[in-house]
């Protein structure tokens, strides 16, 4: 079980604030949380899916792209690549 006292410095780690007030119901949230891992680790490994299905998705399929150059004349460019906002 952690404690408030571990929350708060798992919280400064993390730069997240944690007001006094939610500190209780974060702390208690966060023991939950770790319960449910202790009964995950319970699930036997290795067993694998037992419905049969061996792939649900789609094969890849090679498609053309626009032309570099159009994609350029459509967006903002610089020295030949996209410009995007930075993002800090």
């Amino acid at each position: 079980m952690v404690s408030e006292e571990e929350v708060l410095h798992i919280a400064t780690l993390a730069d997240i604030g944690i007001g006094t007030g939610e500190l209780p119901p974060f702390t208690r949230d966060f023991n939950a949380i770790l319960d449910y891992f202790a009964v995950l680790d319970r699930v036997p490994a290795g067993e694998g899916w037992k419905s049969g299905i061996a792939n649900v998705l789609r094969e890849d399929e090679v498609t053309p792209s626009l032309p570099r150059e159009e994609v350029l004349a459509l967006s903002e460019a610089e020295d030949g690549y996209i410009r995007a906002p930075r993002v800090m």
